[in-house]
């Protein structure tokens, strides 16, 4: 598992955490939704929409908010 952390700005907004495999297929939506400003946390515990565990690999998280969208990548091992 991992805690991806992030900000919301000020005024807050509409997030949208999604985790996809290399092939660019959605695996998990951790936040969809209206956060109020401030530091945020989620933990991700490697399983996929189903309840499934992932693979060991490649995965990548989008984080998106009002005027921001980043990607990241990060290793799933067991």
């Amino acid at each position: 598992s991992t805690v991806i952390r992030y900000d919301v700005p000020e005024g807050g907004g509409d997030v949208k955490l999604e985790i996809f495999d290399v092939g660019g297929r959605l695996v998990r939506r951790l936040v969809d939704g209206h956060a109020g400003v401030g530091e945020k946390s989620v933990l991700w515990d490697g399983r996929d929409e189903r309840g499934d565990r992932v693979a060991s690999g490649v995965y990548y998280y989008r984080l998106t908010a009002p005027g921001y969208e980043k990607t990241r990548k990060m290793t799933v091992l067991k």
